[in-house]
């Protein structure tokens, strides 16, 4: 099973990263670690791009050791420069996804409007199954 977990450094991503390792079984699962940086403005640095690209890997090389802890072995990881939305879903499709795994913010009402979400368009959109792991209100 080819699994491709999306990271984007927040809470919600490392909550999917831990339901990847606590509710899949490592046994023939082959991960893809994907984190995607927003493609750079006119007015950004080489620079800047490339150290958003390190900060990238390195949140990567932290959710391969926490997934190799559980038993997953192989663990592969990329950054890519895309729109978020359609980076996850082209790298799903050209790496033929079985499972795609994400955390989502639970933006509501404008948030919602106004950023969108992530975590809904893949799901509408993937040629695979979705895992959407959502963090209990605390409201």
């Amino acid at each position: 099973m080819n699994i491709l977990l999306a990271m984007d450094g927040s809470m919600y991503s490392q909550a999917a990263s831990r339901a990847l390792a606590t509710h899949v079984r490592p046994q023939g699962a082959t991960v893809l670690v994907v984190h995607v940086i927003e493609p750079s403005t006119f007015w950004e640095q080489d620079a800047g791009l490339r150290e958003r690209s390190q900060q990238a890997q390195a949140l990567l090389n932290k959710a391969v050791h926490e997934l190799d802890v559980v038993g997953f072995t192989g663990v592969t990881t990329r950054v890519i420069e895309a729109e978020t939305r359609t980076g996850i879903l082209e790298v799903a499709t050209q790496w033929h996804a079985d499972l795609i795994v994400l955390g989502s913010h639970g933006r509501k009402g404008l948030e919602k409007l106004m950023l969108g979400s992530v975590a809904e368009s893949v799901s509408r959109h993937a040629s695979c199954s979705v895992l959407i792991v959502r963090i209990p209100s605390t409201s």
